[in-house]
């Protein structure tokens, strides 16, 4: 009763507003005699999502599989990446830059360049993935890494402690907090990142994730399709966001615990 006491007034809130939202779409589509390929009903959603539930359900796994590679990709190399930055001010200055440029880059942009450099496929959807994620965990770890108090940097050095000890006992320590909040940013844009590769990438004639699936109902103007392939990578991400919040609050509170 206690967790229903406490949960009830941060979940009923979003649920009734999404049930308010859904009967008014409704209520447009059917007052209003709008034709289904422009906006379909959520009932013509929810009938096209159960035709399609296999292949959705495929889709989604493949495109949540290429998202999770690119995620752990860029978790454990913006981890290392801020950690060289950390260390040396010059690779920082010298590096930072085309880190930069990664981010600022528009991904279609380089998503054909992907394709021709190592072809089709799996491999192909988690490096977008993984590009498009990398940047804010390089951000939050090199911030976390290099603000730290410098009183406690002096006393380490007072100790002759080495570099490695001063990382691996106070930096990395610090940074925990930033890192727990590139990876919250992350996960949510390695799902953009794979469903986005996909557009261009695909996996193949048997095989295919969401962004697959979206392009061919939006050249077939099967709205229906559409936005059941939409409301399922809305969930896939949504689903992502949640699981890595729910680790990140559990290791900040072990930590801080500890």
């Amino acid at each position: 009763m206690k967790f229903i006491r406490e949960t009830a007034p941060i979940v009923l809130p979003p649920i009734a507003l999404f049930l308010f939202a859904v009967l008014v779409w409704q209520l447009i589509v059917r007052l209003g005699h709008i034709e289904s390929y422009l906006l379909p009903s959520p009932l013509a959603v929810a009938r096209a999502a159960w035709i399609k539930r296999a292949e959705l359900c495929g889709a989604l796994a493949l495109t949540g599989a290429g998202a999770l590679c690119g995620f752990v990709a860029s978790l454990l190399i913006g981890t290392l990446i801020a950690i060289a930055f950390s260390f040396s001010r010059i690779v920082k200055a010298s590096c930072y830059p085309y880190a930069v440029f990664l981010q600022t880059v528009p991904i279609v942009a380089i998503a054909p360049l992907i394709v021709v450099w190592i072809g089709y496929g799996f491999q192909s959807v988690a490096l977008i993935a993984f590009i498009i994620s990398l940047f804010p965990i390089i951000t939050n770890a090199t911030t976390g890494l290099t603000k730290v108090d410098r009183d406690l940097v002096d006393l380490f050095e007072l100790h002759n402690a080495s570099r490695w000890q001063v990382l691996f006992k106070l930096r990395l320590p610090s940074a925990v907090p930033y890192l727990v909040t590139g990876a919250r940013i992350s996960s949510g844009m390695a799902v953009i990142g794979a469903i986005v590769g996909e557009f261009f990438t695909g996996y193949g004639a048997t095989r295919y994730g969401l962004g697959y699936v979206i392009m061919q109902a939006t050249n077939l103007l099967k709205t229906d399709e559409l936005f059941a392939a939409i409301i399922v990578s809305t969930a896939l991400g949504m689903a992502v966001f949640t699981v890595v919040n729910i680790v990140g609050a559990t290791v900040l509170s072990r930590w801080y615990h500890a």
